[in-house]
C-alpha cells in the first residue's frame, strides 16, 4: 500500500513538473495558475474586511442600544431648539415653510408670519408645544388681513 502512495505521488509530481515547465506553454501555466491564486488571496481578502466591518457595526448598534441617551438630561441650544421646531412643524408636505419663522429664546419659541389658512396657524403652534426642549411656545402667525399680534411677555430664567 505504501508503495502505491509513493509510486502515485512521485507520478503527480512529474506531471506537475511536467505541466508546469513545458518549453511551449508552461510560462503561460504558471502565469495563469500565480493569477488565478492571487485573484482568490484578494477574495479572501475582501471578504474578511466585510465579515469584520459587520461585526464592528453589530458591536456598534449593540453599545448604543445599552448605552442610555443624553438628550433628556440637557436641554438643547437656541439654534438647535429652533431647527428641531422647524423639522417637527415642517413635516407636511403643504406646510407653509416659506412663510412662517422660527425663533427661540431660553426654550421659549416664536413663530411668526402671515398664513392664510387659520387651521395651519393652530396647527403649528401645537405641533411646536410638543418638540423636546419647548418650554413655552409665543404663535405670533396671524392672516395676512389681520394685524400681528403683540408679544406678550415672558420672563427670561437666568
Amino acid at each position: 500500500m505504501a508503495r502505491t502512495v509513493t509510486f502515485l505521488l512521485g507520478a503527480a509530481t512529474g506531471a506537475a513538473v511536467g505541466y508546469f515547465l513545458d518549453p511551449a506553454t508552461g510560462a503561460r501555466r504558471r502565469h495563469q495558475t500565480r493569477d488565478q491564486a492571487l485573484a482568490k488571496v484578494r477574495r479572501g481578502k475582501r471578504q474578511a474586511v466585510r465579515q469584520a466591518n459587520y461585526a464592528a457595526g453589530r458591536a456598534h448598534g449593540v453599545a448604543h442600544r445599552v448605552t442610555p441617551s443624553t438628550e433628556s438630561d440637557a436641554p438643547p441650544d437656541d439654534v438647535t431648539l429652533a431647527h428641531r421646531v422647524e423639522t417637527e412643524i415642517f413635516r407636511a408636505p403643504d406646510a407653509p415653510k416659506g412663510r412662517v419663522s422660527v425663533n427661540a429664546e431660553n426654550g421659549v419659541v416664536f413663530l411668526r408670519g402671515a398664513i392664510e389658512d387659520p387651521q395651519w396657524i393652530r396647527r403649528l403652534g401645537e405641533a411646536a408645544a410638543h418638540v423636546h426642549g419647548v418650554t413655552a411656545v409665543r404663535n405670533l402667525l396671524h392672516t395676512p388681513d389681520m394685524p400681528s399680534p403683540p408679544v406678550p411677555p415672558h420672563r427670561v430664567e437666568s
